[in-house]
């Protein structure tokens, strides 16, 4: 068994470095107040939820070849509204996005330097493969 991913090997030595770059931004500390804001805030959790389990019935339904209801959707669409009118679920649902946008970065490197065999630069994203399999967006 290889010792590359040991606790004390350098790749994991620097994987905690990242984290604790990462975790020490200002930006990153911003939206972790909005999740621990949003799960604080027991109306705003209960709307997120009721608008979870509406869409997820509605595509169930949808899959399932049900024609949905005009009252339905319209029903989803109200609960969509209240819930991204309230500032600290709206908070919430951006975090998410920023920090799913952050993974998504760090994971798009970490997938290049491996087909590469290098650190990637910035070229080698604008001149992505057109494979789909690089882990760039396309």
């Amino acid at each position: 068994m290889s010792t590359i991913v040991t606790e004390e090997s350098a790749i994991i030595v620097k994987t905690r470095e990242l984290c604790d770059t990462i975790v020490a931004q200002t930006e990153f500390q911003i939206l972790r107040r909005q999740i621990d804001q949003f799960m604080g805030d027991e109306e705003a959790r209960a709307q997120y939820e009721t608008l979870m389990e509406k869409g997820q019935l509605l595509q169930q339904k949808q899959q399932m070849g049900v024609p949905l209801e005009s009252a339905e959707i319209d029903d989803f669409e109200k609960h969509r509204e209240v819930l991204f009118n309230n500032p600290v679920a709206k908070g919430f649902l951006d975090a998410q996005e920023e920090m799913h946008r952050l993974q998504q970065s760090i994971g798009q490197y970490v997938a290049r330097t491996f087909e590469l065999g290098r650190t990637p630069s910035a070229d080698d994203f604008s001149s992505c493969c057109s494979s789909h399999s690089c882990g760039c967006e396309h």
